[in-house]
């Protein structure tokens, strides 16, 4: 005899007990009542902006969302509405995104670039910057940083962190040297500075933000340049600093620039 044609209590007795307690927890977690009241929960939640960048929450909150999700699912609403509350008390831990924040701001850009994209094309251009990005991203994540946006041929990142922006600066510029398409070997430069810019929703805005992107603007190929106020944080030490003539619109005059070079690449004997 089928278990189909079993009555229930002996479809039951032939199940093992972790067999009758999955077919329990199944019929509960489908039951109407206790998936509106969980829907109702879930409503009663506090809000979450929407901020466009993917967190390791908003991953956990889509992955609890795919479980089962062709069928009602009183775990799933519960699953869902104890995210939702934990983003919301990791957003109020925030500082006040109306205040400025203290930040390291990194910028880089491929120096040259859009000569050689004139004569690529397209398909050369949009591999070439996926390679970089993905490059920078990698050394920019590794010591810390979160990028902001990409900017054509270019990026930004922040760093709580002087010293690790630098290191990343450093590290990008390297990974993105090692990069080959053809014959063509793209060149970055990178600059920082720290200062307090205004968090905006996903971005950062102010005269600091300006300054670094003018400290990035003024690194030749290969080069990292860092302002004297991320020095004076992060500190010298394992690095040959080189001060350089710098002016820029908009930028203090009194502003210092250093082209910075970790002692292991420096070579003593050549001019900077």
């Amino acid at each position: 005899m089928s278990r189909d044609v079993l009555p229930l209590d002996a479809a039951d007795e032939a199940l093992s007990p972790l067999q009758r307690a999955g077919d329990l927890l199944a019929r509960t977690d489908s039951s109407a009542p206790l998936v509106k009241a969980a829907q109702f929960a879930r409503r009663l939640a506090p809000p979450v902006p929407v901020t466009g960048r993917s967190t390791t929450l908003d991953r956990l909150s889509q992955a609890i969302g795919d479980v089962n999700a062709e069928r009602p699912s009183a775990v799933r609403e519960l699953g869902l509405t104890a995210v939702g509350v934990w983003k919301s008390l990791v957003r109020r831990k925030q500082p006040d995104p109306s205040a400025p924040t203290p930040v390291t701001i990194l910028f880089t850009d491929l120096v040259d670039f859009s000569r050689w994209a004139l004569r690529a094309g397209d398909d050369q251009v949009l591999h070439l910057m996926t390679a970089v990005n993905e490059a920078c991203e990698r050394a920019i994540a590794a010591r810390g940083g979160e990028v902001v946006k990409t900017l054509g041929d270019g990026m930004m990142a922040v760093f709580v962190d002087g010293r690790e922006a630098i290191e990343a600066a450093h590290e990008a510029v390297e990974a993105v040297g090692a990069i080959r398409l053809d014959a063509y070997r793209p060149a970055l430069r990178a600059g920082v500075h720290t200062g307090a810019p205004r968090a905006v929703g996903d971005d950062f805005l102010g005269v600091d933000v300006n300054i670094a992107a003018r400290v990035c603007a003024a690194a030749g190929a290969g080069e990292t340049y860092a302002s004297g106020p991320t020095l004076e944080l992060a500190g010298t030490d394992g690095y040959v600093c080189r001060r350089k003539r710098f002016r820029a619109k908009g930028v203090p005059r009194e502003l210092q620039v250093f082209r910075v070079v970790p002692r292991y690449d420096a070579d003593p004997d050549s001019p900077r």
